[in-house]
């Protein structure tokens, strides 16, 4: 996530060269990336989802979102 992002609440995801930004209301997917990434980037969603949302306001409102933990 970026501050001021703009709406839908989203983030962003890198693997190598591949890019994709999930949003968070409907988990739509705009870019591309391989399978066993994407699945891997909706664990991890679907673990932090709320921390996610926290995050989202916190970037509108110009704050720093908070670290969230990475798949282990």
């Amino acid at each position: 996530m970026f501050f001021n992002e703009h709406n839908p609440p989203h983030f962003h995801a890198e693997y190598g060269e591949y890019r994709v930004v999930v949003n968070l209301n409907d988990e739509v997917v705009n870019g591309f990336m391989p399978k066993r990434a994407l699945k891997l980037i909706f664990e991890w969603l679907d673990l932090h989802k709320e921390e996610l949302i926290n995050n989202w306001e916190k970037c509108k409102n110009d704050t720093s979102p908070d670290k969230i933990n990475p798949l282990k």
